[in-house]
């Protein structure tokens, strides 16, 4: 691709799609170290898989519409562990919250 095609595509509401999936995909990463920072040892709090489902499914949208299959399945793939492994966050504190 060459430099005026490149920023011509720039201009695409679908580019500043798959930034902003992009940049909250990524955000995720920070979420886990900040937090790991504070208690002294690597830990991936609940918010990591919010931004880990937020951004797949913005950059899932994005690659969808960009005709892309390798990365349809690699996001639709992560999709699936990011939802199943809130799930089991969400079921854990639901038993640890009934009274027993």
């Amino acid at each position: 691709m060459n430099v005026d095609a490149w920023l011509t595509s720039l201009s695409s509401p679908w580019v500043l799609v798959g930034f902003l999936g992009q940049a909250m995909f990524s955000l995720r990463f920070v979420v886990q170290w900040v937090s790991s920072e504070r208690l002294g040892k690597s830990h991936i709090p609940v918010a990591f898989w919010y931004f880990s489902l937020a951004g797949g499914a913005i950059l899932l949208a994005y690659v969808i519409q960009r005709h892309d299959p390798v990365l349809t399945i690699g996001q639709g793939t992560g999709l699936f562990i990011y939802a199943r492994n809130l799930h089991l966050i969400l079921r854990e504190r639901r038993k640890a919250a009934l009274p027993g």
